[in-house]
């Protein structure tokens, strides 16, 4: 798949899981009730252990399949170069590092980079980053989407932080082309509630899909 097929496909799909997880087992199981719930883009974060070597399994189990694995939580070009060898669809970092960046170009696989400052984002853009990782958004709310797309609509922002089925739709309607969604999408997998975390994500998919309908 192509490095702007990759784009297109986690813009059309609205939604990134991020998973967390103590255990390679528990990251598995997340993994197979998001899935379940319709969500098509999953963020294997570097936090979780043993996470380039999951990327690798799932890239290998679901490669027949519609998913779009990526690493997420990466903080540096070696870790990015692990993640993409391993099979990584896209990358993604809670900040702006240009070396990571660059070697995510080298190899035209998509990054997207945390961003919270008009020179941070421009930086990025300048750098050929497609979406920016709008990032804690939490710490603003979605006015911080119009907040950018003001002085730079030609940029993609995907908040990350504090999006939850309350909001989702509020992001959307400011203009983020996707949101990124963790631990308010993952919590029934702490009392091993996965049945609940498939629910979640259905729900989410279903939010992103009336908003965008709203807009028409």
């Amino acid at each position: 798949m192509k490095k702007y097929e990759i784009v297109n496909e986690i813009v059309e799909s609205g939604v990134v899981a991020v998973i967390r997880a103590e255990s390679k087992e528990q990251g598995k199981k997340i993994i197979e009730a998001v899935k379940a719930g319709g969500i098509k883009a999953l963020e294997i974060t570097l936090t979780v252990p043993g996470a380039v070597d999951i990327i690798r399994e799932l890239v290998e189990e679901y490669k027949d399949e519609e998913v779009i694995i990526g690493a997420g939580t990466v903080l540096d070009p070696e870790s990015a170069r692990a993640c993409i060898l391993a099979g990584a669809k896209y990358i993604v970092s809670p900040y702006f590092d240009p070396e990571t960046v660059k070697i995510c170009n080298r190899y035209a696989v998509p990054v997207m980079p945390g961003v919270m400052t008009p020179r941070e984002a421009v930086m990025a853009l300048e750098a050929g980053v497609d979406i920016l990782k709008v990032f804690p958004a939490e710490a603003f709310g979605p006015s911080i989407i119009g907040a950018f797309k003001g002085p730079l609509p030609q940029g993609n922002y995907m908040p990350t932080g504090g999006v939850d089925l309350d909001n989702v739709k509020d992001w959307i309607a400011k203009g983020a082309v996707a949101v990124g969604v963790g631990s308010v999408l993952t919590k029934g997998a702490k009392t091993g509630d996965y049945e609940n975390v498939t629910a979640t994500a259905r729900k989410f998919v279903e939010a992103v899909k009336e908003a965008r309908k709203a807009l028409k």
